[in-house]
């Protein structure tokens, strides 16, 4: 089994998640006692929400640069960035290692692609709802991307700062989140991409009449089929 390297900590609640999917995926194909071999670099979230909020772009690559350096001298031999929205600086952090990154678009399009689905709607944070990094990846691979209005995205970004990146789960916001996501099917989203990491944690299958791709989720199988590779 190839030893992974995850970024984590973008928050601590999604990471703590991936820990479980990833251990999850390996057992039950491995059966037994067998789990996956992680080893995880854990960031200080303030700091790094704060330069996020600051547009201070170049102060979060340096942080997971170095952080990604030091999974990578610690022997992983790949890497998962487990978090959406530091993808946009996915480039920075493949360009200053010698190990290939797992990247979550890529996983997620090819799901919604091998399911026949053509358009999706995206929630996420503002930066990934509202910035190119991420949707143009997803369009680059042939789908069609709906956001939400900016009062929807204004609330999908703070329920995601405020309430699921600090472990609070609240009836009020998945019903919020089932509007939202109402809205994007009436606008013709055949599928909904929970592009943050966190969304999982609020919201289900049964919150919405159309397939809902969770990042985690998927990004995490596609991690454990990376490790068990021939």
């Amino acid at each position: 089994m190839r030893l992974l390297g995850v970024l984590g900590g973008m928050s601590w609640t999604s990471t703590a998640e991936y820990y479980r999917l990833l251990n999850h995926g390996v057992a039950s194909r491995l059966g037994g006692l067998h789990s996956a071999r992680i080893v995880l670099h854990s960031v200080d979230f303030e700091p790094v929400a704060a330069m996020q909020h600051d547009g201070n772009w170049n102060g979060t690559a340096h942080v997971l640069v170095e952080a990604a350096r030091g999974l990578e001298r610690a022997g992983a031999e790949g890497l998962v960035l487990a978090t959406n929205t530091m993808h946009k600086v996915a480039d920075q952090i493949q360009a200053a290692t010698d190990i290939p990154l797992l990247h979550i678009a890529d996983a997620t399009a090819a799901r919604i692609r091998a399911d026949g689905v053509s358009s999706v709607a995206l929630l996420a944070t503002a930066f990934t709802m509202e910035e190119d990094f991420y949707i143009g990846r997803l369009r680059a691979r042939g789908l069609e991307v709906i956001t939400p209005g900016a009062a929807e995205r204004a609330d999908v970004h703070r329920i995601i700062y405020e309430e699921l990146c600090q472990d609070v789960v609240l009836d009020s916001s998945r019903a919020r989140f089932r509007t939202v996501m109402d809205r994007l099917v009436r606008h013709g989203a055949q599928g909904i991409i929970l592009g943050c990491t966190e969304i999982g944690l609020l919201v289900k299958s049964g919150d919405a009449s159309v397939p809902l791709y969770d990042t985690a989720a998927i990004h995490a199988e596609e991690a454990v089929s990376w490790m068990l590779a021939p």
